[in-house]
Protein backbone atom coordinates (compact mmCIF):
# COMPACT_ATOMS: atom_id res chain seq x y z
CA UNK A 1 0.00 0.00 0.00
CA UNK A 2 1.57 3.45 -0.92
CA UNK A 3 0.84 6.13 1.45
CA UNK A 4 1.47 9.83 0.76
CA UNK A 5 1.82 13.06 2.93
CA UNK A 6 2.17 16.16 1.88
CA UNK A 7 4.57 19.07 4.03
CA UNK A 8 5.69 22.23 3.92
CA UNK A 9 9.00 23.25 3.82
CA UNK A 10 10.28 26.98 4.84
CA UNK A 11 13.57 28.13 4.37
CA UNK A 12 14.66 26.87 1.14
CA UNK A 13 15.59 28.99 -1.23
CA UNK A 14 17.67 27.21 -3.94
CA UNK A 15 18.04 23.76 -6.09
CA UNK A 16 20.63 22.61 -3.30
CA UNK A 17 17.73 23.41 -0.83
CA UNK A 18 15.61 21.04 -2.36
CA UNK A 19 18.66 18.43 -3.03
CA UNK A 20 19.15 18.77 1.13
CA UNK A 21 15.63 18.37 1.84
CA UNK A 22 15.20 15.26 -0.68
CA UNK A 23 18.11 12.90 0.41
CA UNK A 24 17.01 13.37 4.54
CA UNK A 25 13.35 12.45 3.77
CA UNK A 26 14.98 9.44 1.70
CA UNK A 27 16.68 8.02 4.32
CA UNK A 28 13.33 7.04 6.45
CA UNK A 29 12.14 3.68 6.45
CA UNK A 30 9.78 3.27 3.69
CA UNK A 31 10.40 6.56 1.59
CA UNK A 32 10.06 5.12 -2.53
CA UNK A 33 9.58 8.99 -3.28
CA UNK A 34 10.42 12.84 -2.36
CA UNK A 35 8.99 15.72 -4.68
CA UNK A 36 10.03 19.08 -3.37
CA UNK A 37 8.41 22.26 -5.17
CA UNK A 38 10.90 25.30 -4.21
CA UNK A 39 8.87 27.83 -5.22
CA UNK A 40 5.34 26.76 -2.78
CA UNK A 41 7.59 25.04 -0.31
CA UNK A 42 5.74 22.14 -0.86
CA UNK A 43 6.95 18.21 -0.05
CA UNK A 44 5.43 15.49 -0.78
CA UNK A 45 6.55 11.91 0.45
CA UNK A 46 5.67 8.57 -0.74
CA UNK A 47 6.48 5.80 1.42
CA UNK A 48 5.17 1.99 2.46
CA UNK A 49 4.66 2.24 5.83
CA UNK A 50 3.23 5.26 7.64
CA UNK A 51 5.39 7.72 9.02
CA UNK A 52 6.33 9.76 12.09
CA UNK A 53 5.70 13.29 11.77
CA UNK A 54 8.46 13.91 14.22
CA UNK A 55 11.01 11.98 12.21
CA UNK A 56 9.50 14.05 8.62
CA UNK A 57 10.18 16.86 11.29
CA UNK A 58 13.56 15.64 12.29
CA UNK A 59 14.58 14.49 8.68
CA UNK A 60 13.67 18.05 7.49
CA UNK A 61 15.61 20.00 10.24
CA UNK A 62 18.96 17.64 9.68
CA UNK A 63 18.85 19.49 6.07
CA UNK A 64 18.69 22.60 7.96
CA UNK A 65 15.31 23.74 6.89
CA UNK A 66 12.04 23.91 8.89
CA UNK A 67 8.30 21.83 8.55
CA UNK A 68 5.74 24.01 8.95
CA UNK A 69 2.90 22.12 8.95
CA UNK A 70 1.37 18.77 7.23
CA UNK A 71 -2.03 18.12 6.01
Amino acid sequence: MEIRNTYTVTGMTCSHCVNSVDAELRQLPGVSEVRVDLTSGGVTVTSDQPLDEAAVAAAVDEAGYNLVRSS
